[in-house]
């Protein structure tokens, strides 16, 4: 346990996503909660503006009880909010400096 918690904490976020995605491809039980959580959540505060990542760490909450759905929807808003964003700005047009 001690060795995945180092490994974790100094992992980049691209690090973190593909030891998930070969782990939980693998075995989908593979890693208890914690230790899903504590990886999605340190690479969600390490691109808090990922709308792909913040969706998939949000859906992996959802799969572990109603204890953690409050949470998972804070991700999933967030994620909406950032798509509301990038949707205002692509679609206002460019303004000519004066």
């Amino acid at each position: 346990m001690r060795d995945f918690v180092e490994r974790v904490t100094f992992a980049t976020a691209g690090d973190i996503r593909g030891m998930l995605d070969d782990v939980l491809a693998d075995d989908w039980m593979a890693l208890p909660p914690w230790a899903r959580n504590l990886s999605y959540r340190l690479a969600c505060l390490q691109q808090p503006g990922d709308r792909e990542l913040l969706r998939e760490a949000a859906a992996d909450l959802y799969s572990f009880g109603p204890d953690w759905d409050g949470h998972a929807q804070r991700l999933r808003d967030a994620a909406d909010g950032i798509g509301q964003v990038v949707s205002r700005r692509s679609s206002e047009p460019d303004q000519a400096p004066r």
